[in-house]
Formats: C-alpha cells, structure tokens, sequence
C-alpha cells in the first residue's frame, strides 16, 4: 500500500489511495511508516476533563463558592480551565510520543508514554474484538477512539485516542482484515443490517426484567405499608428502593439506545449509544460462551436477551463488576435464534438430550429443580435453570477453559454435584447445578475429551484465508 504525502489535503487523500478512502492517522505519517493519533486529541482530551475539574473544585471548596456568590463560581471555573489546559499539555506531550504502526509480521505495534515508555505488540492472529466508540465530548469534534482486544494477557487491551470517524473505521477494517489473512487495502467491509431495537421495546424491557420490577413491586408495598403505619414522614426509604430501579432503567437506556446489528464478512457489526456511541465488530469463531435469558414478565411477548462472553471484552470496572456484554438487549426468538446461528452455526438446543437435576435435588433448590438439566452434541455444551428468569447457557466445546466439579455441604448431603464449564472472564457462568454426583463426575471426565479434541481441530484463528 502506498502512501500518500503527509501534506495532501483532506480532500485528495482517498484519491492518492485509489480507494475512496481516508488513511487512518492521515498527515502524521513518519518515514518508516508509523501513525499518529490526530493532531486535535489533546484539546479532546482537555475539553473532556473540563465538567471533572468544575466537579472537583466545587467539591472540595462548595463552602467557599456559596459564601463568595458569584465571584467564587467564576474563580471554580476558572480552576476548572486551568484543570483542562493542564490535561491538555500533558496528553499533548503524550501525543508527541504516541505511535502505532503493523510491523513486518503483520502485528498491531504502539509507542507510547511520557515519563514511562512503553511498547506494546498485539498478535492480530489472537485477534478478540475491534470497537469503534465515540464518547460525548469527541463527538463533538468528529472524534472517535479504537480499542483493539487480543486474547492473552491480563492488559491485552489497547486503545487509541483520538481519530477521524473515518480514519477509525478505515483502521479497524484494516486491523480486521489483517487478522483474517485478507488484503487490507479493500476498504470497509459492507455490511447488512439484521436487526435493531427501538426505543420503545427497549424502554418496556428494561421496566419488565424481573428485578427491576420486583424493586417497583417492594416501592409501592413500602408506601402503603409507611402511610397506614407512620403516615407520609417514612417515606424516605421508598425513594431509595424507587430510585434504585429507575436509574438501572435510565442507565441501561442510554447505553444500548439505537441498538443495531448488522452482517459484514468481517463479523457481527454492534451500534449502540446515546451519550456515548459504540461500535463492535466481533469477528466469526470468537464468541466464547452465549446465554439466552427470559424474565417471566417478556414471554407474553416472546421476548430474550443475548448475553455472551467475548475475550477481553467487559472488562471489570473500579468496583470489580464485569461490564454485561450482549448481542442483543432484546428481541424475539426468532431474532435471537437468528443471530445466535450466525455466531454458533448449527446450533440445535432442542435437538439436545437433557441429563435432568434427580427429585431429590428439590430439597436443595425447591423452585427451580424442574428446569435444572444440562446436554451437549459434538459441537457445544449447554446448561439450563431458572424457574421466574430462565437462563440457557451455550458453550463450544473448543471454547472450553477447564471443567469443575463442586460439592457443598448440602449437596453432599444428597448425594449432589454441580458441574462448571468455565469460559473466558464475562457475563455467561456455564454450571449445571445439583445433579446426580456420579453423573456430574462422569459429565465432567467426558466433557474435558470433547474440549481436548475441540480444540485440536479448532481453525478459527484465520477465519477467512484461502477465500
């Protein structure tokens, strides 16, 4: 690929490439051929940190803010620029010494830091995930970041901040290509859409998941318990347990507002967002483990969501959560089924042969026994359960980390056993619960052979070569 000079203007570039497109990190292209980040991502990054520091400075002086009036809110904000022109200097000397490139073997190569170089190497071949995201304030400059996932180490994910909406996605079709063994000069992959969620349906779900409506059921017996009992003073406790489903709602809204999936033959294309927009390219073979879930309030609607496990992707936050990760937040079974053959083709759970949890495992799990059970083909291994919310787990024998079997002291006591199937760090636990001990054993041994010779004529690292 040849490229184009460093001083063309936006408007020749795609034309210099003779492909209509834009190069990713266009006008900071050195001599051997390394990449920058725009020229602007500081001022993104300072323009960022502005409502932090306003946020910090009020904090920690709000006394003196509200004694001084108006004076004092223009020296917090005058605090807060100087906040922000502080981030700006340093992600500026930062940018200086940012740089990204694909070396001779083809992989993901950054230079990066300030006081502290470093050099990172991402084997594309190990390739996880691809996300394009445009956080609030870079949309307001174009702006997106690429966060690019290897399969690996614990920090095996690297993110670049900030590039053109265009030079984003030209770069992740390039990273995408190059891990499938394609030429990486065809431009962005086309793609058709699947499926979308509104807003409505979207909205409706989220108010009808079980615990958000159990959370609304307890508010409103709160209430009429405090009033005929205390009258209107206790209801403080009432708009704690009201709140708390409602900001569940409103957060969840926003995140997976305008939600889409769409096909292209690098992968399932991902866009969702509403203050922040993302997209993720999740490419074929690299979908760990998938579970349908179906709150008791959706059937009437014949509605699930689709959570999966993808490597590296949902990363734990400051509290030690693990970010839920879906192929959608809801849709039909049809829709589902839909998606859930194009990631794990073939599949044919109702095909399956349940090996049930035994009566006596009612004494253990008096609700859900009946819907305990797990079954498997030559492809995957699945686990079911779940009485109010049904839950059916899905895992690829190849996909297959290691396999568990636990025995507290009640199942011990009956003469149980859970069986795990233990995946990539997510959302999606694989465990059949409370069976029969000896088969929960004899499940386990036989399961740990099919992941063995899985995973021996697994060929899903180079996904489209030889096409």
């Amino acid at each position: 690929m040849t490229l184009p000079d460093p001083a063309a203007s936006p408007s020749n570039v795609g034309d210099d490439l003779g492909l209509g497109l834009t190069l990713p990190g266009r006008g900071t292209v050195d001599e051997a051929g390394r990449r920058r980040v725009h020229p602007i991502s500081p001022l993104v990054h300072g323009v960022s940190a502005l409502p932090i520091g306003f946020i910090i400075v009020i904090g920690f002086s709000f006394g003196m803010v509200e004694k001084l009036g108006p004076i004092g809110l223009l020296a917090a904000v005058g605090l807060a620029v100087i906040f922000s022109l502080l981030v700006t200097a340093w992600k500026y000397l930062a940018w200086r010494n940012t740089w990204y490139w694909f070396d001779e073997d083809g992989d993901f190569r950054v230079d990066s830091g300030v006081l502290t170089r470093q050099q990172r190497r991402l084997q594309l071949s190990r390739l996880q995930s691809v996300d394009v995201a445009q956080p609030l304030f870079a949309r307001f400059f174009a702006m997106a970041e690429v966060s690019v996932e290897v399969a690996g180490s614990q920090d095996s994910r690297l993110k670049l901040q900030f590039l053109t909406l265009v030079d984003a996605r030209a770069l992740r079709s390039e990273i995408l290509a190059r891990a499938a063994g394609l030429r990486h000069d065809v431009g962005e992959a086309p793609e058709a859409p699947i499926a979308s969620v509104t807003p409505r349906d979207l909205a409706v779900s989220l108010l009808l998941r079980s615990v958000t409506a159990g959370l609304l059921l307890l508010t409103i017996l709160i209430v009429v318990v405090t009033v005929l009992s205390s009258g209107w003073g206790g209801l403080g406790i009432a708009l704690i347990t009201g709140g708390l489903p409602i900001l569940i709602v409103i957060t969840e809204f926003i995140k997976y507002f305008n939600f889409t999936v769409a096909q292209s033959p690098d992968g399932l294309r991902m866009r969702f967002g509403l203050a922040k927009t993302e997209t993720r390219t999740v490419p074929p073979g690299r979908v760990q483990a998938i579970e349908f879930v179906e709150p008791f309030l959706w059937r009437r609607w014949g509605w699930v969501r689709l959570r999966v496990n993808i490597a590296g992707v949902g990363h734990e936050d400051a509290n030690g959560n693990k970010e839920e990760t879906l192929l959608i937040p809801v849709a039909t079974r049809a829709v589902a089924e839909d998606l859930v053959q194009r990631v794990l083709p073939g599949l044919a759970v109702d095909g399956m042969v349940w090996h049930e949890a035994p009566e006596r495992s009612r004494r253990r799990s008096p609700i859900q026994w009946r819907r305990l059970a797990v079954a498997w083909d030559d492809s995957v291994f699945a686990a079911r359960s779940g009485r109010v919310t049904r839950r059916l787990t899905v895992i690829p024998h190849a996909r297959t980390q290691s396999v568990r079997v636990t025995q507290g002291p009640w199942e011990r006591a009956l003469n149980l056993a859970s069986v795990h199937v233990d995946s990539t760090p997510g959302p999606v636990k694989i465990s059949g619960r409370h069976l029969d001990a000896l088969t929960a054993r004899n499940v386990a041994d036989e399961q740990s052979v099919r992941a063995e010779q899985a995973r021996a004529g697994d060929h899903s690292i180079r996904w489209a070569e030889g096409e």
